[in-house]
């Protein structure tokens, strides 16, 4: 048995963090007791959370929920969008030499952010390319929120039968997947923290996994932290 954090994107991916992954960790041991937003700043004395802007207070805030929550039995992970990442995120330069290679550009930003961070506590996890490509892994699930937008679910089934994996979808301006959903379904873009979980609840994390083999490969490493050594 053990307890994780999560320092996570957004609000989106909280929500998602309590429906689908909290239940299915606990069935190994795994008790998600938060998904806390990342750091952004502070002015005036307020904390800002949510999205990944500046590096630097990205690490304090994760710093801090390390220190934070200093005792056995203990694990931290994130889940962060590699679409917009600031340019300032350590490896930036060397993972942009692997641009045509998503999956090993994403391998060594972790990688390199787990360096950084140096704390053994700590599994990095960098979505490719945002949130939204686990949506992909099923379009038709739009169908059931959005049952009068046909040929705009269909539209987006077509955007995912052209890839071979959701993650590869890519991350420019306005074909990242949550710009390829909101030209299709403009109302997505105010509902992200309602929708997001909710279809992918539908879709369900089997689905989510088969489809999205950098996201499973995370998810299987924190179901492992139930009956491994504890840090």
């Amino acid at each position: 048995m053990c307890h994780l954090y999560l320092y996570v994107e957004g609000q989106t991916e909280q929500t998602f963090a309590d429906a689908v992954l909290k239940p299915h960790l606990a069935q190994f041991g795994v008790y998600l007791m938060g998904a806390v937003l990342v750091h952004v700043g502070r002015k005036k004395g307020k904390t800002f959370r949510g999205g990944v802007l500046n590096y630097k207070p990205f690490r304090l805030g994760l710093e801090n929920l390390l220190k934070q929550h200093d005792r056995p039995g203990v694990w931290f992970s994130s889940m962060v969008d590699l679409y917009a990442l600031p340019k300032n995120f350590p490896g930036w330069d060397e993972a942009e030499k692997l641009r045509s290679d998503p999956r090993s550009r994403v391998a060594k930003l972790e990688e390199t952010l787990a360096a950084d961070l140096a704390d053994a506590r700590f599994i990095p996890y960098i979505q490719l390319h945002e949130y939204e490509a686990l949506l992909f892994a099923s379009p038709k699930d739009f169908g059931l929120y959005y049952p009068d937008k046909a040929d705009a679910v269909a539209a987006l089934q077509a955007v995912s039968d052209a890839h071979a994996s959701p993650e590869l979808i890519n991350d420019g301006k306005t074909t990242a997947p949550s710009k390829r959903i909101i030209a299709e379904l403009p109302d997505y873009d105010g509902k992200k923290p309602v929708v997001g979980p909710l279809i992918a609840e539908l879709i369900g994390l089997p689905v989510l996994r088969a489809k999205c083999p950098h996201f499973s490969q995370w998810v299987e490493k924190l179901e492992q932290l139930g009956a491994g050594p504890q840090p």
